[in-house]
């Protein structure tokens, strides 16, 4: 989050140099904060949206998933979180919203379908602890701060000039210009690299939290391998919020480098789990 934090403020900073206009600088950390204050309080409505999920009903076909989730917030002393069902094949299952009173657990009907007992509490002892571990705090405050670093780029590299007055021949600002450019393309990069990186921490802490929810790591491990299995991309994948699934929602990773990866392999994050 430090590291956010002075890539918006030096880029910001490089910004007001190469414009001669030290308020950009101001302004540019004050839209990031009010940008961190608003998608916090709407996150959770904006990704139910985006996902496609839907309020799942208590009772018939889905009593079980609803026992399982109030048996394991009890025991994690977390309030009940509201629960949602998305219809697609792909098992996968996330967690957001501001705190853990308007905690939502969303998950697949396909992850329903393909898991048993054991390994449903697994994932769902996975998406409490992100609850537990204010996860959401950070997965949304990353996002917005990777989206307002990408927008700054883009203003900066679409204006129509740089500098301006008795500046626009100063050597100084000359090279302040050259840098702004060059951050501006490279920072996006440097900022979606950090937002992974994070997304992958919180993904193996989450794991070792659920596992000692349950005190049954093997149910979460099947349930990782399972999922890991399934290689289509689940019908409403979005970038924005793939971070957020237990799982990747494009399918398996191939060959891309682990450093653009949004989770850990699942065979690390199994060997992780059982210790081997």
């Amino acid at each position: 989050m430090t590291s956010f934090l002075l890539v918006v403020i030096g880029f910001g900073w490089i910004m007001a140099q190469a414009y001669g206009d030290p308020s950009l600088l101001y302004i540019a950390v004050a839209f990031s904060v009010g940008m961190n204050i608003a998608s916090y309080w709407w996150s959770d409505k904006l990704v139910l949206k985006m996902s496609g999920a839907k309020p799942m009903l208590d009772g018939g076909e889905f009593s079980e998933i609803h026992n399982i989730v109030e048996n394991l917030a009890i025991t994690a002393g977390l309030p009940k979180p509201r629960l949602y069902i998305i219809n697609d094949p792909a098992p996968n299952a996330f967690a957001t919203g501001r705190d853990s009173k308007h905690a939502v657990v969303a998950v697949t009907t396909g992850l329903l379908q393909m898991l048993n007992r054991a390994e449903l509490e697994g994932v769902i002892a996975h998406e409490l602890s992100h609850v537990g571990n204010r996860d959401m705090l950070v997965s949304t405050v990353v996002v917005v701060l990777v989206g307002f670093v990408t927008l700054l780029s883009d203003f900066f590299l679409r204006a129509g000039h740089l500098g301006g007055g008795n500046n626009r021949d100063n050597r100084a600002q000359g090279i302040f210009v050259i840098v702004g450019i060059v951050l501006a393309i490279l920072a996006p990069i440097v900022a979606t690299l950090i937002q992974l990186a994070i997304s992958r921490k919180r993904e193996f802490l989450a794991d070792a939290s659920g596992a000692l929810l349950t005190r049954y790591p093997e149910g979460l491990a099947s349930a990782l391998q399972k999922i890991g299995q399934y290689s289509r991309p689940m019908i409403r994948a979005n970038n924005a919020t793939a971070h957020l699934f237990i799982s990747n929602p494009f399918g398996k990773d191939g060959t891309i480098s682990k450093l653009f990866m949004t989770h850990p392999p699942i065979e690390a994050r199994v060997k992780a789990l059982l210790g081997r």
